[in-house]
């Protein structure tokens, strides 16, 4: 279990390169979070019961914070 964290570091790390590339900053900072944080939980060696308790944190906060997001930022149609 500990190898697919550190697959999703590696993959965050090619889109935070591609965002950064794309001039899109603030993804590319997201992504580059997501990275460490993913790197740093892939070298814990913890009990894969533990890396699923993880993994499901990491989805709840993702899902909150995205719902959060589109209901009371993001304006639809404003893109530029």
């Amino acid at each position: 279990m500990d190898n697919m964290f550190k697959l999703m570091g590696f993959w965050t790390g090619i889109f935070a390169v591609m965002f950064y590339i794309g001039d899109m900053l603030p993804a590319a900072i997201l992504f580059v979070a997501n990275t460490v944080f993913f790197l740093l939980l892939g070298y814990l060696n913890l009990t894969e019961r533990m890396y699923m308790y993880l993994f499901g944190a990491y989805l709840m906060i993702f899902m909150v914070g995205f719902s959060y997001y589109t209901t009371f930022i993001h304006v639809p149609g404003a893109g530029h």
